[in-house]
């Protein structure tokens, strides 16, 4: 006979699904097939801004883990420091009015986002590092689920970032936290910062240099070209990243993950100089 702490067990696991199943219904807007613009169009200046506050996490779309075609995904308890590059993509038309992972209905005309592992609801500064636009998004949505992706934007958060024709775009996205000070939105103009600073794509960083000499000359031998070694340090003690590049666009970048999947390496992302 199970004890009664078994059968606590046994419905803290059934609750856990429940809420997988309820998650993964939520998030058929992010399911990564380009979506459409509306038939109203609006102009970047016509898009809301978003200004931070301090809001408790949403009651739905925040379990500490869920499962989407059979991948693991963990929320983070967190979201203060989050800083991170990568592809963003966005959603329109086809989901506008259905409920997100947060529960609120998806307002493509919103400056939000979805994200696949921030705590919901949070805002973010997602900076285009392919023209310097940005703009301040509040994300209460999970996705998208598809490789090689980090954030999916509204329509209005895109065309703020002027993503809209080309689908998808290098950037870096940023938390804020209602307590730190935020800068306006860039509503059009290029910045000359460090935000144009070359892409790579890194496929692994070694304590050993022996470790990364390794992996370049597979790579090299398999055919991938311009696959450099870049020492730096962590905490004192030097790494060696293995990098591949610069990529200038996001199909490089996308088949130049394909090709190192094809060779056995899976965690490769975008990196900067």
């Amino acid at each position: 006979m199970k004890s009664m702490n078994d059968g606590g067990q046994a419905l803290n696991r059934f609750a856990q699904f429940l809420l997988n199943i309820a998650l993964a219904l939520a998030l058929s807007a992010c399911a990564g097939h380009k979506d459409g613009a509306p038939s109203t169009l609006k102009s970047p200046g016509q898009i809301r801004e978003v200004i931070p506050k301090a809001e408790s996490r949403s009651a739905s779309g925040n379990p500490s883990f869920y499962e989407v075609r059979g991948k693991r995904y963990y929320v983070l308890d967190d979201a203060n420091g989050y800083r991170e590059r990568g592809v963003a993509s966005w959603y329109g038309k086809k989901f506008h009015g259905r409920p997100t992972a947060s529960g609120e209905p998806y307002d493509m005309y919103a400056a939000s986002a979805a994200h696949k592992t921030l705590p919901l609801p949070a805002y973010a500064r997602v900076t285009n590092l392919e023209n310097g636009r940005s703009i301040i998004v509040r994300i209460n949505d999970r996705g998208p689920f598809v490789e090689n992706r980090l954030i999916d934007l509204s329509y209005g958060a895109a065309l703020q970032l002027d993503m809209i024709k080309n689908g998808t775009s290098f950037v870096e996205v940023k938390v804020i936290t209602p307590r730190s000070p935020s800068r306006k939105p860039n509503n059009g103009t290029s910045r000359p910062t460090d935000e144009a600073d070359a892409l790579f794509v890194q496929v692994g960083a070694f304590g050993d240099h022996r470790n990364a000499a390794l992996l370049r000359s597979m790579l090299l031998n398999a055919g991938v070209a311009d696959v450099a070694i870049r020492k730096g340090h962590i905490n004192g003690r030097p790494v060696y990243r293995v990098r591949i590049g610069p990529v200038t666009s996001v199909e490089e970048f996308d088949a130049t993950v394909a090709r190192v999947s094809e060779l056995g390496v899976n965690d490769a992302y975008l990196a900067t100089e």
